[in-house]
């Protein structure tokens, strides 16, 4: 991404909506942007590492996790695994885990904290719906920028 959030809403502000929520920045990528995809899950990350698994060419995973802090839906494999297939950045409105790890790859990646707790693989969730995160929708194929300052949303 080459312009900062702060400038494209001053440029486009009338055409983004703006994440108030503060999310950390975990990945060792500060800035980055791209199509959106959604994951839908409540501590079960399995739906989240098969979407990853999967050609990402660029675009950002966001996941819904219902805010929980009580397992993680990310760890550094996962993570690698996005890298290896083109994920442009990840954020978990959730916890992750293995944060040392991922802060060494080329990714972004958000979240709202991390637990070493693993989380469920039983698949419950949905891929590529509309999810709503503090008042602001991610639509797939939207598009997400984040950086230091925040996340900005395509309306």
């Amino acid at each position: 991404m080459t312009i900062a959030t702060a400038d494209l809403y001053d440029e486009r502000g009338d055409q983004l909506d703006s994440l108030g929520i503060q999310f950390q920045d975990i990945g060792g990528t500060d800035a980055f942007d791209g199509p959106i995809r959604t994951v839908q899950c409540h501590r079960d990350n399995a739906l989240v590492k098969a979407t990853l698994a999967t050609p990402g060419d660029g675009a950002v995973l966001v996941i819904d996790g219902g805010g929980s802090l009580e397992s993680a839906l990310v760890g550094d494999l996962i993570a690698a695994s996005a890298v290896d297939n083109g994920w442009a950045g990840i954020i978990v409105y959730g916890a992750i885990r293995d944060r040392a790890a991922i802060g060494t790859l080329p990714i972004g990646l958000k979240a709202l904290g991390s637990n070493p707790r693993k989380s469920a693989k039983d698949g419950a969730g949905a891929v590529d719906v509309p999810v709503e995160i503090g008042g602001v929708v991610f639509t797939p194929g939207k598009h997400v920028y984040a950086d230091v300052d925040g996340i900005l949303v395509e309306r």
